[in-house]
């Protein structure tokens, strides 16, 4: 068994550059080989328990299994978060998310706030807004009891206190906040046929699809929410369809919000949005 061997049959499903950077990150992560190792050949010296274990691996990608399923984590803002089926793989470009609510909060100078994740699936956002805001009390909803499972043990295991709840985004309970951010299902059923097989196959439809009908239903319901629960200067952050950027804005202003800011990620697609009240 070699580094070739390995990834040479993922390239048809992948290509051959992400075909190999997905075997290099099961051998680093899991079997501790360098780069460096990798091409000096000692994955051939992998024991025959490694060899057998690779192998399993290996079979499972072949599957097109996400990597992250297989090694049973995601890295996100410089931690590993624990994921599996039943929640969404967190994305780099969240992270980016992340970090606009965290210099939003400090430029408002806000003590203590209270923030809100809607739909928080494995937790990635929730937990990291909980460890980088000094101070902050953090709450995070989601429709999927699974899902809490996954986000809970994410936040026990990084030292993160989030309170958990089991709440429908559509029928959501009374409370204030100084900011609520958002990364709910907006992938329009038409959009299914460009996907790859290891979303569509894995990951749960759940919170990814929405009606072609209404894209934004779960935005328009969660701007509503914000309206009337964010405390004077709270800011309400989601991300958002690239596709559907323009109609984001539209939607927050129709609701009243006074501002409505589209931002770019960090591949240069606009992907979030921050709206304040008057």
């Amino acid at each position: 068994m070699t580094y070739d061997d390995l990834w040479r049959p993922l390239a048809a499903i992948y290509g051959s550059g992400e075909a190999r950077a997905i075997v290099r990150c099961v051998l680093e992560e899991r079997f501790g080989l360098s780069v460096a190792d990798i091409y000096c050949g000692k994955v051939t010296q992998l024991s025959p328990d490694d060899q057998r274990l690779m192998g399993e691996m290996m079979e499972r990608l072949l599957r097109s299994e996400p990597v992250q399923y297989v090694l049973g984590h995601a890295d996100f803002c410089g931690r590993a978060f624990s994921v599996g089926p039943g929640v969404l793989i967190p994305r780099p470009e969240t992270e980016d998310l992340c970090l606009w609510v965290e210099q939003g909060l400090a430029a408002r100078g806000c003590a203590s706030p209270a923030l809100l994740d809607i739909g928080t699936g494995s937790g990635c956002i929730a937990v990291t807004l909980a460890l980088d805001v000094a101070g902050a009390a953090v709450s995070a909803w989601d429709v999927s009891a699974d899902a809490l499972q996954v986000a809970s043990r994410n936040a026990g295991r990084l030292g993160a206190r989030v309170g958990f709840a089991l709440v429908d985004a559509l029928d959501p309970p009374a409370h204030t906040w100084d900011a609520v951010v958002s990364n709910p299902p907006y992938v329009r059923l038409g959009e299914r046929a460009a996907m790859a097989r290891n979303v569509l196959d894995y990951e749960p439809a759940g919170a990814l699809f929405v009606p072609d009908a209404d894209p934004l239903l779960f935005y328009r319901a969660i701007a509503r929410y914000a309206k009337a629960a964010l405390r004077p200067g709270g800011e309400l952050y989601f991300e958002i369809n690239e596709a559907l950027a323009g109609e984001m804005r539209s939607l927050l202003l129709a609701e009243g919000f006074a501002t409505a800011e589209v931002r770019n990620d960090r591949y240069g697609r606009p992907r979030f949005t921050k709206s304040t009240l008057e």
